[in-house]
């Protein structure tokens, strides 16, 4: 992967959760469909601002962690989809 973080932020790929049909049994197209808001950590920024603990103490890549909503600025790269997210972003970590 070509993207590094800068500062404190995070790179993340979105999971994928695909459900095609509601409760209902009514098919679901995907331009209704809501994306999720958890993802899996691609990789991590080194700085942390002054006084608080290291983004890499927090999560590391391989962690699936769960965001705002409206938080990620979307990019491709590589013919990927990633989000960028800052670290007051990540609202928690899935253990």
């Amino acid at each position: 992967m070509k993207l590094k973080p800068m500062d404190d932020r995070v790179i993340v790929t979105r999971l994928d959760d695909s459900t095609e049909k509601s409760a209902g049994g009514i098919i679901i197209p995907d331009t209704a469909k809501e994306k999720p808001q958890m993802g899996k950590v691609v990789a991590v920024g080194s700085d942390a601002p002054e006084g608080r603990t290291p983004l890499q103490e927090l999560v590391k890549a391989g962690d699936t962690v769960v965001f705002a909503k409206y938080g990620a600025t979307e990019v491709k790269a590589d013919g990927e989809t990633y989000l960028i997210l800052s670290r007051s972003d990540i609202l928690a970590v899935v253990e």
